[in-house]
This record gives C-alpha cells, sequence and structure tokens, in this order.
C-alpha cells in the first residue's frame, strides 16, 4: 500500500501520487498517460484527473498497480464502481483484467469471452473483485500461459475455476509441472478453430504467442510496440533463450494477419493487417541489425 511518507518528490500536488516503492513497470503510464509519466526511472503524476474520464482510469491505474505504489491522499469514493469496470474491454470480446502482479514484474493479463469456454490468457494477481467479475462473466475455462515468466497466481485460478492451465513443455518449472496441458514442438497448435498457438522460441526456449480469430494476438514477451523507437519491437535485453532463435521466431511470426499486438510487458499496438504487415517487417529489419 502506498505511504504518503514515500511520496515522490516529483508527484505534482494533489490528490493521487505515486511512492518510492514503484519498480518502473510502465503499467500506470500507458493505463493513464494523462497522469503519469517517467521520471528517474520510476513513474510519478505529472497531472491531476480533472474529469471523469482522467479520474477512472487513473484509479484503474491504482488498481492494476502490482505493487500498490499509487496512493491518494483522501480516501477514494469510487473503488467499487471502478471494481466493477474490470475487465475492461478492449475490443469485442477481448478484454484487459488489469491487477497486475509482482510476481509477474507487472505484467498485462487478457481476457477472451467465448461461448466455448472463456480463455485467461497469463495470470493476473488474484483479486477477489476481479475473480467475482471473472466468474460474472462466464468463468476460466482455460488459463493460458504464453512462456514461463507471467504465471503469478495460476495456482489460486486454477484452484477457484477448474481451469485446465496451458503452457509449453519447454517452459515447464517446478511451480508449473502440474499444468494439464503440456504442449510440445515448435510447430503451430490449432487448440480450436478460433484459435491457433504459434511457438516462438526466443525470450524463453518454450515460448508461444496465442492467436484469436487471426486479429488478436497475446504476444507475452516476445513483441510489443515501442513508444520510444515508434514501431514494433521485441525486448533485445530479455532475451533469456537465444536472439538468433527469437529472429526466427518473429520472421515466421510476420507471416500471420492480425490487427491487435496485446502483449504482457510492454505498449498494445492496433492497426489494420497491411499496416501491421509492414510494421512486422520494421520490426525484423531492426532486430536483424540490433
Amino acid at each position: 500500500m502506498a505511504h504518503l511518507t514515500q511520496r515522490r518528490i516529483e508527484n505534482v500536488d494533489g490528490n493521487f501520487y505515486v511512492d518510492s516503492t514503484c519498480i518502473d513497470c510502465d503499467t500506470c503510464r500507458w493505463m493513464a498517460p494523462e497522469v503519469f509519466k517517467s521520471v528517474g526511472e520510476q513513474s510519478a503524476v505529472y497531472h491531476q484527473p480533472v474529469n471523469e474520464t482522467e479520474q477512472l482510469r487513473t484509479m484503474q491505474a491504482l488498481l492494476s498497480c502490482p505493487t500498490a505504489s499509487i496512493g491518494t491522499v483522501e480516501k477514494p469514493k469510487d473503488i467499487k464502481t471502478v471494481q466493477q469496470s474490470f475487465p475492461i474491454v478492449i475490443e469485442e470480446n477481448v478484454y484487459h483484467c488489469g491487477y497486475h502482479s509482482e510476481d509477474s514484474y507487472g505484467a498485462s493479463s487478457y481476457l477472451i469471452v467465448r461461448s466455448q469456454g472463456n480463455i485467461l490468457v497469463d495470470s493476473p494477481r488474484y483479486a477477489p473483485p476481479l475473480v467475482k467479475r471473472l466468474e460474472a462473466m462466464g468463468g476460466v475455462r482455460f488459463l493460458y500461459l504464453t512462456h514461463r515468466d507471467d504465471v503469478a497466481d495460476h495456482h489460486k485460478f486454477r484452484e477457484h475455476f477448474g481451469c485446465d492451465r496451458i503452457l509449453h513443455g519447454d517452459d515447464i518449472t517446478s511451480d508449473t509441472r502440474d499444468v494439464e496441458i503440456q504442449l510440445s514442438g515448435t510447430e503451430p497448435s490449432q487448440f480450436s478453430p478460433d484459435v491457433l498457438i504459434i511457438p516462438v522460441p526466443g525470450h524463453s526456449k518454450g515460448h508461444t504467442v496465442l492467436l484469436y480469430r487471426q486479429k488478436f494476438l497475446f504476444t507475452g514477451d516476445h513483441l510489443a510496440w515501442s513508444s520510444t523507437l515508434n514501431h514494433l519491437y521485441a525486448f533485445r535485453l530479455y532475451s533469456w533463450y537465444s536472439w538468433s532463435e527469437q529472429v526466427k521466431s518473429m520472421g515466421k511470426l510476420a507471416n500471420y494477419p492480425f490487427e491487435w499486438v496485446l502483449p504482457g510487458h510492454g505498449r498494445r499496438y492496433h492497426a489494420d493487417s497491411e499496416t501491421m504487415c509492414q510494421q512486422m517487417q520494421k520490426c525484423l529489419a531492426w532486430m536483424e541489425n540490433s
């Protein structure tokens, strides 16, 4: 929980602030960019919310902060309303869960609502308000884990919802050895008519991405948007398994059509298929020269 005694001096005066426990995960800065910015390798409030939309986004960022480093001088009066706003719709039946976990260094988690059974993409924090909302939206049938890093509270979600967890065998650890569905090999797996799981070794040996309806690509730590570079990119400094393999994986991924890049870490990106194809080529050119 944030404490006024640890409030960063870089915050502007007002109700919201970030304290010194911030781990610079970037969550608040992309959820409420009109309020938060990076200052000295941590986040800070540079503009207090001035309308209902900014207030809601700031409170959503507060609840999503993995280290509870965002605080308010006055006790929030709208907390239950904000809790009800999760998961946050991205487009159609795809949602951002919020409630990021420190165990996954603040990685994003997503929900796909389907008549065949909802899919939770990577694990958020097991927060009771979020669990209640997931129950109201049909529960969780599958918990798909992109890779070994962003598993967070997967055991708790399995215990509560009885969901089958999905993870590639090459990324199994002592914490995930009991996962129900273990993928193998390097060929894509047609999990269902609308869900394709594509192995993309690089960041980790068993990293995979999920392509839903040839439109939504859930990329874990494989691919994201860089506001600094102004193009799609991969995390060169965090390619724990093999950068050369990750370049090859990206080349294969560039052959698939999609309109959304929804990462665990980094910024999401949305464009038509043609623009996305061009962005993937920029990404590949950058990777090959990195």
